[in-house]
């Protein structure tokens, strides 16, 4: 197996994941579903709003009976009654009539518009004078003016935001389907990894990648499951993968993907039931030695053990199978990304991807982009990070001031 490693592009590797099914479905409370994915599309059973209301308060009229108001001719109209929040009008409002309305209020029958209640002055209880005419449909929301009965709503695939939630509760909906979230085992080895509890000796460093590789689970919308510390023998590694692969819907082990006489990831994945290794080698620096595998129909990972290589890789490549597990269509799958500029020239090595660390800053009014360099083992060029730089495979390098686009971290 240590001849086995092959560079595959980026793209090619992350189109892999439509070979892998969705973590599945539940049906959860509407008050639960902030941030899920959508597992049914949600067509509206009625037109919303169902009646027309008035979205000021003033009065609710004809429009043609204020035609032609203005300061020096204003229009004056008769009141017939007032209109009550919640209620049904028991009138009709005719030619030179108004109602009293407020915001929110189902205009009667007869009403088309209706008029600000500052461009108005009452004369007595039962008369009014408008000072400026309105449109036919004018501070009014027509019946169904949101969603039609019949209408798609939101689609499957679809991230809920509050927004949704609150769509969803206009059409009643106290329960939705979602896909259920991921599970994401987490797998750390090697003898110099110590708990982060202990002091580490030397030669040893403290278990980072556990930490900040269940950090990034979370923000993808998985449920990370700690696994802990393996040491480099291959039975124990292979009796902690055997049953994180069982519990979980997708692996992480991080350290051991490299080619060497300790790394004992790929012969551990071979030697998993119903397992098949598609990658060892991604054409990403830093992340090169990164292995996806399938294990009993599920994605399986051996990622760097340096830790930015780690988390440079999860965010470029893990993170859209995480979407795709979730259930995310490639629709709703946005990911922003800010323009810069460059603040130094930046070379870079042909026949690979590179992702520069970089630091934003606002200089007359549009951003800069500062790279943060360090080796891959230097868990400050994260920190100390906004967001990544993508210098293409084909490109020698950037030139300062060149324009780029930073994908937040």
């Amino acid at each position: 197996m240590k001849d086995f490693f092959k560079v595959m592009d980026i793209e090619a590797v992350t189109a892999l994941r439509a070979g892998f099914p969705t973590a599945g479905e539940e049906t959860v409370p509407v008050l639960e579903t902030l941030d899920r994915i959508l597992a049914e599309a949600i067509v509206s059973d009625i037109d919303l709003p169902d009646f027309r209301r008035a979205t000021m308060d003033g009065y609710a009229v004809r429009a043609g009976a204020t035609f032609g108001a203005s300061d020096g001719a204003p229009a004056c109209l008769t009141v017939r009654g007032t209109i009550r929040m919640g209620e049904v009008p028991g009138f009709a409002v005719g030619p030179g009539e108004a109602s009293r309305i407020s915001t929110g209020g189902m205009l009667p029958e007869g009403a088309d518009a209706v008029v600000m209640i500052e461009r108005t002055e009452s004369l007595d209880d039962t008369l009014i004078e408008v000072y400026k005419s309105v449109a036919p449909g004018e501070n009014v929301v027509e019946a169904g003016e949101d969603f039609r009965i019949g209408e798609t709503v939101l689609d499957r695939g679809r991230r809920i935001r509050p927004q949704e939630m609150g769509v969803l509760s206009a059409l009643g909906r106290e329960t939705v389907r979602v896909f259920r979230r991921p599970v994401v085992g987490i797998v750390s080895t090697g003898d110099e990894i110590v708990p982060i509890h202990q002091v580490p000796s030397q030669g040893r460093i403290r278990d980072i990648n556990t930490y900040s590789l269940a950090g990034w689970v979370r923000r993808a919308g998985g449920i990370p499951k700690i696994y802990g510390i393996v040491p480099d023998r291959p039975e124990a590694l292979l009796a902690t993968c055997r049953q994180a692969s069982a519990e979980s819907d997708m692996v992480l082990v991080s350290g051991g993907s490299s080619v060497g006489t300790r790394d004992f990831t790929i012969e551990t994945i071979a030697s998993l039931p119903r397992s098949e290794v598609l990658v060892h080698g991604v054409s990403i620096s830093p992340g090169k030695p990164t292995i996806l595998a399938r294990v009993d129909g599920k994605p399986f990972w051996g990622l760097p053990g340096h830790v930015t290589s780690a988390m440079v890789v999860f965010t470029v490549i893990v993170r859209p199978f995480i979407h795709h597990l979730s259930g995310l269509s490639e629709a709703s799958e946005t990911i922003w990304t800010i323009p810069a500029r460059i603040t130094r020239n930046l070379p870079s090595a042909q026949g690979r991807v590179d992702y520069v660390r970089v630091r934003l800053s606002r200089d007359q009014g549009e951003w800069r982009a500062s790279p943060v360099l360090g080796k891959s083992g230097l868990i400050h060029t994260m920190v100390k990070a906004d967001g990544l730089v993508r210098i293409d495979r084909d490109v020698e390098g950037l030139e300062k001031d060149a324009p780029v686009e930073v994908t937040p971290l």
